[in-house]
């Protein structure tokens, strides 16, 4: 993560803050209330910056509309215009994203970070494997992870020539290892705030386990100061997906992480059933949970090889025997149970030590 930091709105990126979950919307941003909702949508389900596309000076103007309601700063993403960008920042972006592929000549990205830095806010430099500079693509024979890298870097060095130094970067391609190597590669030679994600992941299940991949194997090495997941559709998905990553991964633990054995010949009773039914059971207390920003484990195991383990590890759950089981509180068995009744005695047991 990177040392320095800078804000989104009230929002830190980089300096050892929190990593913070962002998503865009995919409204048509001209139509302020629908995008307001789809942001306030976005916020309930735990974004904390939330981008929104300004394609024209119409966009620009209901953005800013919107901005004077939203709950969590936004971020304005422009393309091919600079002046909207200045547009934008004009109407109370808390930052706005540029691309360098596309965004013209040097002189309209001066007035881009000019506008910027009167305004206080940061830029998010943010580079896409289809919009590279076509230098880049001659110069490699093609996109690739030092293409990306090396365009990322150029319009670093140019920002910062001009003396702009609030800047966040994202490198970003579909492509899972050209993805990684991109970011390790930059983090070798640069330490300013990463945004990270994998462009164009996809959609359904498939475009879940790539995301997870690119983005859970960054954070383990240390890399990303704020995230995306980028899915085709309802991007709530998006914000749900990315506080599972981080949750995984160790880095922000809000909530209740399950964990269930996978089942073998030694189990005897319906786990997969059990282990559904905890999870429904104790849903509002994990949603509870993420609001206070609290954490805990919940453990359902079928067998006795490695419910006694999980039972010292986890802070309440179910190791099952024949039929029946026994309910644990930080590896203390606190009683034993039916089979039918596992579910309901482990939910007591939690939301009475929680009142």
């Amino acid at each position: 993560m990177s040392e320095k930091t800078v804000y989104c709105g009230k929002v830190p990126i980089g300096g050892g803050a929190p990593v913070s979950i962002q998503s865009m919307t995919n409204t048509d941003t001209r139509d302020a209330d629908a995008t307001l909702g789809q942001i306030i949508r976005l916020a309930d389900a735990g974004a904390d910056i939330v981008r929104c596309t300004v394609p024209d000076m119409e966009a620009a103007a209901a953005f800013g509309k919107v901005r004077k309601q939203s709950p969590v700063p936004l971020v304005a993403d422009i393309h091919f215009d600079y002046r909207l960008a200045i547009a934008a920042i004009e109407n109370g972006a808390d930052k706005v994203r540029i691309n360098p592929g596309n965004i013209g000549s040097r002189d309209r990205v001066k007035a881009v970070l000019d506008c910027a830095k009167a305004a206080g806010i940061p830029i998010r430099i943010g580079v896409n494997s289809g919009s590279l500079e076509k230098e880049l693509i001659d110069k490699y024979g093609g996109v690739c992870a030092e293409a990306i890298c090396e365009s990322a870097l150029k319009a670093v060095s140019y920002a910062q020539d001009l003396g702009f130094e609030d800047i966040v970067v994202s490198l970003k391609c579909s492509d899972v290892p050209m993805n990684h190597k991109a970011h390790k590669l930059f983090t070798e030679k640069c330490g300013l705030p990463l945004h990270i994600g994998l462009t164009e992941a996809g959609f359904g299940e498939e475009g879940k386990i790539k995301s997870v991949a690119a983005l859970s194997a960054l954070l383990l090495d240390g890399i990303g100061d704020t995230m995306r997941v980028s899915l085709t559709g309802d991007p709530v998905q998006e914000v749900l997906l990315a506080r599972e990553i981080l949750k995984a991964c160790g880095i922000r633990r809000y909530g209740i992480d399950f964990v269930s054995c996978p089942t073998c010949g030694r189990t005897e009773v319906d786990l997969e059933s059990i282990a559904r039914r905890v999870k429904e059971r104790l849903l509002p207390v994990s949603e509870k949970l993420e609001k206070e920003k609290k954490f805990m484990r919940v453990s359902v195991m079928g067998c006795v090889v490695n419910g006694p383990g999980e039972a010292r590890g986890s802070d309440y759950g179910i190791a099952c025997g024949k039929g029946e089981g026994a309910v644990f509180r930080r590896g203390q068995v606190i009683k034993k149970l039916p089979e039918e009744a596992l579910v309901e005695g482990l939910a007591e047991a939690v939301e009475r030590d929680l009142k």
